[in-house]
Parts: C-alpha cells; sequence; structure tokens
C-alpha cells in the first residue's frame, strides 16, 4: 500500500477537510483530493462521506484510520528514539499528572527542571482521565494509583494521605475542632461527590458530611479547595503534599485517609530515553526534598 496515500489520508481524517489537511501537508486541496479518491480505488471503497460541513468517515475509513493512528504513534516513538540518541536532553517532552498534583506540586517546580535543560519543551496536561502510555497519548504520567497496563516502567514516588485543614487566622476566629462532630460548627470544604477524585478522599469526606453539616463548599478540584482554605471559608479536606508550601495546619490530628500512591509511569519503549531519564531524576530529586522539608516540619 502505498505510505504517501495513507499519510494523506491520516492528515484528511485527523483534519476532517480537504483544505486543512492540505495546509498541514503544504499541498493544494486539488492534490489531496486526487489521492484520497486514488486510495479510494486502490482499495475498491468509500472512506468518507461528504457532507458541506466537512468530511465524516465511513465504517471502512474508522478501520483504516484505526490502523494509520498506530502507525503515527509508532513513527512518533521512533522519532522520539532516534532523538534521544544525542547527547543534549531536549526537545517534546508529553507529561500527564492529576489536576491538583500538577496545577500545585509539579508545575511550580518546574522552573528548576527548564534551567538545567532550557531546551526541553513540556506539554503539561492535567486531567483525571488515565492516558494511554502504550499508545503514546503521553510520555510520561503520575497517577495516584499504580497504573495497570503492561509493558510500562513504573516506579512509586511516595504515599500522601488525604486530611483536615485549615488556617491559623480561621481556628483563632472559629476554634478548632477536636473531633469530627465538632465539624458540625464549621463549613467544610472537599470535592463534589460527583467528581473523578482518589477514593481516600471521597471516604473521608463521605465519613465528615454524615454528621449533616449545616454549612458546606465542594469545588471539582483541589487547587479550588485550596484557594478558599486559604482565604479562611472553612475548614477543607486536602492532601498531605500541600502543607509545605502553604501556611495551613492541620486540624484532627488522629484522623486521615489511607495511603495514596503517588506512581511515576512511562513505556517501556522509552526506557533509554534521555528526556524520560532526566524528568524522571528531576522529580525524584525534589521528592527527596519534599521528604526532607515535611520531616523538618513534622519534628519542630
Amino acid at each position: 500500500m502505498d505510505w504517501d496515500k495513507l499519510r494523506i489520508f491520516h492528515a484528511v481524517a485527523d483534519a476532517g477537510s480537504l483544505t486543512h489537511a492540505g495546509d498541514a501537508l503544504h499541498l493544494s486541496q486539488s492534490a489531496v483530493s486526487r489521492q484520497i479518491r486514488s486510495l479510494e480505488e486502490m482499495l475498491g471503497t468509500t472512506l468518507f462521506h461528504r457532507h458541506a460541513r466537512g468530511l465524516i468517515l465511513t465504517e471502512q475509513g474508522e478501520l483504516l484510520f484505526d490502523a494509520t493512528s498506530t502507525m503515527a504513534k509508532k513513527l512518533d516513538a521512533a522519532s522520539a528514539r532516534i532523538r534521544d540518541s544525542e547527547e543534549e536532553v531536549y526537545g517534546d517532552l508529553r507529561v500527564t499528572a492529576t489536576t491538583g498534583f500538577g496545577t500545585m506540586w509539579l508545575a511550580p517546580r518546574l522552573n528548576k527542571l527548564y534551567e538545567k535543560y532550557p531546551e526541553l519543551k513540556i506539554d503539561l496536561m492535567l486531567e483525571e482521565r488515565v492516558l494511554d502510555l502504550p499508545m503514546r497519548e503521553a510520555d510520561v504520567a503520575i497517577r495516584m494509583k499504580e497504573p495497570a497496563q503492561a509493558d510500562l516502567v513504573r516506579k512509586r514516588l511516595l504515599n500522601i494521605r488525604m486530611r483536615f485543614y485549615a488556617t491559623p487566622q480561621y481556628l483563632e476566629q472559629h476554634g478548632r475542632p477536636e473531633t469530627l462532630e465538632d465539624l458540625k460548627k464549621h463549613r467544610l470544604i472537599c470535592q463534589s461527590p460527583s467528581v473523578p477524585q482518589v477514593a481516600a478522599g471521597a471516604a473521608l469526606a463521605q465519613r465528615a458530611l454524615a454528621y449533616d453539616m449545616p454549612s458546606t463548599l465542594t469545588v471539582n478540584n483541589y487547587f479550588g479547595i485550596l484557594q478558599a482554605v486559604l482565604n479562611h471559608v472553612g475548614i477543607g479536606i486536602l492532601p498531605d503534599y500541600l502543607t509545605v508550601d502553604n501556611k495551613i495546619e492541620r486540624v484532627l490530628h488522629d484522623i486521615d485517609s489511607n495511603e495514596v500512591p503517588v506512581f511515576l509511569a512511562y513505556p517501556e519503549e522509552l526506557r533509554q530515553s534521555r528526556r524520560v531519564t532526566a524528568f524522571r531524576d528531576f522529580i525524584q530529586e525534589e521528592i527527596q526534598a519534599y521528604r526532607r522539608v515535611q520531616a523538618s516540619e513534622n519534628q519542630s
């Protein structure tokens, strides 16, 4: 099968338009159209339905697009491995992490990585959805549970717990709760039960909400919870890694969630990638520094 025609087909299917595909490939619309017609004649089938709003893949077109998508990802992986044979650490690195950890712990520390490797181009994808690493939706993932996908290199970075926090100013004004039932005198800030979150955090919130609190604030991510806590809105349920960088105090010291493991993972085929190795080493160094600060705070 003609690789060039497949490349053009993939671009058209991805863009949904002959014009946009032509712009991306630096070809005229007529040249793209001729190649698609030629491919359809070669395969003896129609690959696109033509509509005024653009092109829609037929069932046969969907099958071919699945195949070309797999090919494109494998070519990207091969290209990355070839680039990584150079001595320098540079180029694109796609990192996925949960919104909370990526926003509040990882992103503020990335300047140290850029100082060491200024030619890195990091695409930081923050979402709760687990991206498919073997299919190269991302190069590296940081997740709050051990990845279940096969053919991954994985390393447990640390364990975190969900706990109750408030600012010293809030506690001075409203008092410090001694039991879960005492939270009825306060406003609880936690993640909305309907949004994806770590099970340990959801379970801790359910324990507190069982006391029928008169006032609550639910937010769909931990960044929003942290901002509310920092502005003295109430007592929030937050991951313990936030205490190192923020002026908040733990309350209800005898109550916390189960441990939540934090894993770093990447495809086996990127084991020798210099960019992935540089990022992995950076994360491990930052985790060690975080642990030292955390231990110092716990002793004081």
